[in-house]
């Protein structure tokens, strides 16, 4: 996670670079930046909330929830926050780097919406097939060429970031967590680095596979796999840390219904049916949870261990009260 954080900040200060020299850029070319939002105002794209339509409500709930709380069991909150240092940096810095993450999004929607008023021809030639392609046509045919290198570095800067994230978090913790344990906790440092690596390239090529036979763009591959751990890993771990009766026989249950239910919807459902497929799945996870920690338990579970983690490492560390003898 330090080489992920390195590696993010410094590229995350050429998108940032990049982007607001693009925006400054444009700006002047519609007349400023009051112009575009004022358009935008007009044009009706700040309305955020559904109509009243359930099918709609339902539908932007799902999104919602796919990338607030998909995005929690994953490198992009969760291994952060246990990675810091202490509770006070692991606050903060959720805080600090959602708040800047937030106000920074703006800044390629103003991109984006500015192309409709510099290109409308252009856009509406691409808004149905291939919409990822306006903004870097737009640079290309109406910005500077200092202005081009600087979007194109931070667009690559962007994809190396998620790239380089997506694939080393993943990589250390399946190594660590299922693969150490599997073969023996006696493993040394280089051999644990040496698997690493090679889990590392062995899923840097199987997404490269991926990525090169889906037709769908970036935002949709994305959000594929923020529902994936959406209904498999977010019902158990938040469960697993607030309540006290969550077992492990509850947490596989939460994860054999929830990814169950959410690919039979994908494979066998509708095409846009009225609850989401990842709405379905974070439903019957959290069905599985409940179920699965209240029946007759047939998994191992040692509820101690939940008062351990809550009182942090200290506590998981001291005997337990039973095992302590009292000498006089």
């Amino acid at each position: 996670m330090w080489a992920v954080a390195i590696t993010d900040f410094l590229q995350m200060i050429i998108i940032v670079i990049g982007m607001l020299w693009i925006g400054g850029e444009l700006s002047q070319q519609v007349g400023g930046v009051a112009v575009v939002v004022e358009h935008a105002r007009a044009a009706g794209k700040f309305s955020f909330w559904p109509s009243a339509n359930a099918a709609e409500i339902v539908g932007f709930f799902a999104a919602w929830i796919t990338m607030m709380f998909g995005s929690i069991p994953q490198q992009d909150v969760f291994q952060r926050v246990q990675s810091s240092k202490t509770e006070r940096i692991a606050v903060w810095g959720s805080v600090l780097g959602g708040s800047l993450y937030f106000i920074f999004a703006f800044v390629p929607m103003f991109l984006a919406f500015s192309a409709t008023m510099i290109d409308p021809q252009m856009v509406a030639s691409l808004i149905d097939t291939d919409s990822q392609l306006i903004l870097p046509n737009l640079v290309l045919k109406h910005a500077p060429l200092f202005a081009q290198i600087m979007f194109f570095g931070a667009l690559l800067s962007a994809i190396k970031s998620c790239a380089s994230a997506t694939l080393l978090a993943p990589s250390v913790t399946f190594s660590e967590n299922i693969l150490k344990p599997m073969v023996g906790h006696r493993m040394s440092d280089r051999n644990l680095l040496r698997m690493m690596r090679l889990v590392t390239l062995s899923f840097t090529i199987i997404v490269t596979l991926y990525a090169i036979n889906s037709k769908a763009s970036i935002f949709k591959m994305v959000e594929n796999a923020y529902q994936i751990t959406l209904v498999s890993a977010f019902i158990p771990l938040v469960f697993g840390i607030y309540w006290r009766h969550a077992t492990n026989q509850g947490a596989l249950l939460a994860i054999f219904f929830g990814i169950g239910v959410w690919l039979s919807v994908l494979i066998a459902g509708p095409e846009n049916p009225f609850i989401p497929a990842q709405l379905a799945g974070v439903m019957a996870s959290f069905f599985g949870m409940i179920a699965g920690s209240l029946l007759p338990q047939f998994v191992h579970h040692d509820p101690r261990i939940h008062d351990q983690l809550r009182h942090g490492h200290h506590a998981a560390i001291q005997p337990h009260p039973e095992h302590v003898h009292h000498h006089t």
